[in-house]
């Protein structure tokens, strides 16, 4: 059995709105609520960053048209003792999924880890 840091991408939709910073912080307020109404304040909630087409440079996961939004999220849940790298992805989405209904998820990222000092060295 081992612990997992599993990062997801979601895919979230922001109506009336019309700048960028705003979009933003709407979605990243929007799925907190909604992650911690279902006690899952334990998933970690940011923007994602996309490359740019044209300098490979990475700017905020958000594209707005007809003053609506599609705001990339990242969201990421440690799992532990699970069975294998597929098996902690399977929890986290099920978990998240759950709680983020008619959101659409995928897993961009998943690293083992043996303790929390090893994942801060890792991610540092």
């Amino acid at each position: 059995m081992s612990n997992y840091l599993v990062a997801m991408e979601a895919a979230w939709l922001v109506r009336d709105v019309g700048e960028i910073d705003d979009a933003i912080g709407v979605a990243v307020s929007e799925a907190g609520k909604r992650l911690n109404e279902e006690s899952m304040d334990y998933v970690e909630v940011e923007v994602g960053a996309t490359g740019c087409p044209a300098c490979g440079e990475p700017f905020d996961s958000a594209f707005i048209a007809a003053e609506t939004a599609l705001v990339g999220l990242v969201l990421e849940m440690k799992v532990f003792n699970a069975d294998s790298q597929e098996h902690a992805q399977r929890i986290a989405k099920s978990e998240v999924g759950g709680a983020l209904r008619d959101v659409p998820l995928s897993v961009v990222e998943t690293i083992e880890y043996e303790d929390e000092d090893q994942l801060e060295s890792e991610s540092s």
